[in-house]
């Protein structure tokens, strides 16, 4: 089902210019202004654009058969017709919470409407309406025509609000009474005829515009202590005057029901007891459906357009048309859903000349997108193949930065006799697996920090390590601690060994705060101290050039004050916190030795006090090392030649991050 509301909005945002963009999200230009003025004008350019290059599925309605069914679906099994708000594609995953089985009863055509029921459902539970009572709808399109239809249901006298005479007619054919703001018909009085001059008991709006009118609008409708949900999209711009004299409660009903958007619910599968939740999304897609099976929600009126998928092109070419719209269905055509047995091949022209080394790229996330992959190109990688979760993602990458093949699955990118060096830009979670399953296919590896959450996953690496040194080439293995790889630390490093008094470091992290239910922060993806920190940790150990003695941390949960020691009498301080302000720089470090001071400023500035042989610098933009990194990796397994980083190192450095975020605890 396309939901020409919301594919509408994206399509046209997808189509605005840079500057449409902005306008259209001022609150985003705000955050770019600050980054500009922090990171400077080309790496903030770039961010924006690698953000707004990010592919989006399109789709939430769809409808079909279960082909596989994870741990934890134990009332899913293969075979089982369900709905679900995948995205538009023959073979999608979607949460087992997100998902509901179809009766037999029912059609696929009517089950792709199960979604759009379900966020009319749920606007309607928020405004608890009993029986008898009169409530408003204003906006007609799919969701307040199946909103009608529910109400109705519910026993209520239902008035229906909307310029367009043939909704108005699927509405009255509901049971609506209908008033045709075409006409020139006042709808308050309307509403207060209809309502026997009492004001109706509640509004629910859904309806799609800039405009605050409608809202205004049902204000001025509305009974004393009347009730408004406002569904659709509208202007938010309230007046006091409309709702203090009637007391009016206003209330934004979220999609499906409780459950969207809580990470727990939807990707771990927690359920929330129904003692205390009734309706939570899966049970309002179920009660939808329920309606469907006993005709009490009949869908049929409201499909315009069937496409098959083959034409759907012509089915989003509607969206942008004055053709008249409702539901528009897009057929697959019950063709075989069988997992591809190999990955997709683009084109192998895109393959540079033999003698590089044969890159598989597993994950092509935001980082991987805008910052790996663009740094792994400048550095001449020859890209045989990427990996990722999301279809969507991985095709996207395939075709932007020329990859030979795309897939799904991990396991057989590792597992390809062709493939002789692995990246890994995935979820802190899955490092060590990824890392140790590479390791003793034989291959190099390149892996995002942090290379470990656990000891006991550390253990695994280094066991896995120890194994690989049975291979007649045994292969590098490199952690992307890429900030020691940056210009100004080669030039800092370079002085410090110069230097016979063990210096002191501050590195000021200015992290900033992040919702408390970002991915980062969670346990199961090692929180931010093991997550970024490790990045800082590491960078001190490498200009100490020694041993890390002592590793104390005092603080909680992601602000956080590190203390190292290193063997030879170096000692550092690492300020890592989320409380600060986003204008401030994010990473400054300072370096204390022999009564002169270094300060490194955001990897931008270099500026010296009392040292001599470093000469103040200042880049036009900022420059983590990221390339540099990348390139030293590739280097070392092209040459033969040891890893840019020595594995002892990688392993300490984990190890004592790892310990001092269990400090934290």
């Amino acid at each position: 089902m396309v939901s020409a509301g919301t594919e509408r909005m994206l399509l046209q945002f997808g189509k605005a210019s840079l500057l449409g963009k902005a306008r259209s999200q001022p609150e985003k230009v705000r955050q770019v202004l600050q980054k500009a003025r922090t990171d400077g004008i080309l790496p903030t350019l770039s961010a924006v654009r690698a953000k707004l290059d990010q592919p989006l599925a399109l789709g939430y309605c769809n409808v079909g058969t279960i082909i596989e069914a994870g741990s934890g679906t134990s009332h899913f099994r293969v075979g089982d017709r369900v709905a679900s708000n995948g995205g538009h594609a023959g073979i999608v995953a979607v949460s087992a919470n997100l998902s509901a089985k179809v009766p037999d009863s029912v059609s696929d055509e009517a089950a792709a409407f199960t979604v759009l029921g379900a966020i009319a459902l749920q606007g309607i539970r928020l405004a608890e309406p009993t029986l008898g009572e009169t409530v408003a709808v204003i906006g007609l399109g799919l969701i307040g025509l199946l909103t009608v239809q529910l109400l109705r249901a519910h026993g209520c006298r239902v008035l229906g609000l909307d310029p367009d005479p043939a909704r108005l007619a699927l509405a009255s054919s509901f049971g609506a009474e209908v008033v045709d703001l075409s006409a020139g018909s006042d709808p308050l009085r309307e509403a207060a005829r209809f309502s026997r001059d009492r004001g109706v008991d509640a509004v629910i709006i859904a309806a799609s515009t800039e405009s605050s009118a409608p809202v205004s609008q049902a204000a001025a409708m509305c009974s004393k202590r009347g009730r408004i949900v406002l569904v659709g999209v509208t202007g938010l711009q309230l007046s006091r005057a409309d709702f203090y004299e009637k007391e009016l409660s206003f209330q934004v009903s979220c999609s499906y029901g409780p459950g969207r958007y809580d990470p727990a619910y939807e990707a771990k599968g927690q359920d929330y007891p129904a003692g205390f939740v009734r309706w939570t999304a899966q049970r309002n897609f179920e009660a939808v459906l329920d309606m469907m099976a006993d005709g009490r929600l009949d869908v049929a009126p409201l499909i315009s357009h069937r496409f098959a998928i083959s034409e759907a092109e012509q089915a989003y070419a509607l969206l942008d048309s004055d053709t008249p719209t409702l539901g528009v269905l897009l057929d697959f055509g019950g063709e075989d859903t069988a997992p591809p047995a190999a990955p997709a091949i683009l084109s192998p022209a895109h393959v540079p000349a033999n003698g590089t080394p044969r890159i598989g790229f597993v994950g092509a996330g935001a980082y991987a997108t805008s910052t790996l992959l663009p740094a792994l190109k400048r550095a001449g990688a020859r890209l045989d193949m990427v990996a990722s979760n999301s279809g969507i993602s991985g095709l996207h990458a395939q075709r932007k930065f020329g990859i030979a093949r795309a897939t799904t699955d991990a396991s057989a990118l590792i597992g390809d006799p062709d493939i002789d060096t692995v990246v890994i830009a995935t979820r802190h979670s899955s490092h060590a697996a990824l890392t140790c399953a590479a390791l003793r296919a034989g291959k190099h590896v390149f892996v995002e920090k942090p290379l470990a959450l656990s000891h006991a996953e550390l253990s695994e690496i280094q066991e896995s390590w120890r194994e690989s040194r049975a291979f007649e080439r045994p292969p590098l293995l490199t952690v992307g601690f890429n900030r020691r790889f940056a210009p100004h630390v080669i030039a800092l490093n370079k002085a410090l060994a110069c230097r016979s008094e063990p210096p002191a470091f501050i590195m000021t992290v200015n992290a900033g705060a992040l919702p408390p239910d970002h991915w980062t922060r969670s346990g199961e993806e090692g929180g931010r101290i093991v997550g970024e920190a490790c990045h800082f940790v590491d960078l001190l150990r490498h200009l100490a050039n020694s041993p890390i003695s002592q590793a104390t941390a005092t603080g909680r949960g992601d602000t956080a004050n590190l203390q190292l020691a290193f063997a030879n009498g170096a000692i550092g301080t690492i300020h890592y916190l989320a409380n600060g302000a986003r204008s401030f720089p994010k990473e400054r470090l300072e370096v204390f030795c022999g009564g002169s001071i270094v300060v490194l400023d955001n990897f931008r500035r270099l500026s010296a006090h009392n040292w001599r042989g470093i000469k103040p610098t200042r880049l036009w933009q900022q420059d983590k090392g990221q390339t540099s990194c990348v390139s030293a990796f590739l280097t070392a397994v092209q040459n033969g030649d040891p890893a840019p980083i020595p594995f002892e190192e990688l392993a300490e450095v984990s190890a004592v991050t790892i310990d001092l975020a269990a400090q934290l605890r």
